[in-house]
């Protein structure tokens, strides 16, 4: 289960949304940097407050660039009930597989439930990895000030260059 570093190549992953619609990373961000977040469960109130914080800042992270998707272990009905409750606008995926995503990605899995630990990444335009952030329990995760911020040095520094 490797980590996945500043450099690498984001692995194709695809999940489905609430409704059946399948959702394919790093498609759903070409062009685009992406913010890819797994998040505990719709029960987790970190989790919560990280998917309503991105969602506030939507137009901000939307003027530099960025699109941003979610991932966890919960149904279809608590994923469509968190999307609901939040007004999230963007891709939120269900039933992802804790295990296969730890293989991909190197996400921390609870044993028992079995739930993903919060992990975020920040990928360019090209779907590599920016950064990394994984998450062993229920705090650290990515911050919208912080991608946004991110990305500005980013776009600043690739325009000297």
């Amino acid at each position: 289960m490797p980590l996945l570093h500043p450099g690498d190549t984001f692995p194709d992953l695809s999940f489905t949304v609430p409704g059946g619609e399948k959702v394919s990373v790093p498609e759903i961000f070409a062009g685009a940097y992406g913010v890819m977040l797994f998040y505990r469960g719709s029960w987790c109130p970190y989790c919560n407050h990280q998917l309503r914080s991105f969602q506030r800042a939507s137009s901000t992270l939307a003027d530099v660039g960025v699109r941003v998707a979610a991932l966890s272990v919960d149904s279809e009905s608590d994923t469509a009930d968190l999307i609901a409750k939040h007004k999230l606008a963007f891709p939120v995926g269900f039933g992802a597989d804790a295990h296969d995503l730890a293989e991909l990605t190197g996400a921390f899995v609870n044993p028992n439930p079995v739930y993903l630990q919060s992990t975020g990444f920040v990928l360019d335009p090209d779907g590599k990895v920016l950064v990394s952030v994984y998450s062993s329990g229920a705090i650290g995760r990515l911050v919208p000030e912080d991608v946004a911020g991110l990305v500005r040095y980013e776009q600043e520094h690739a325009t000297t260059n």
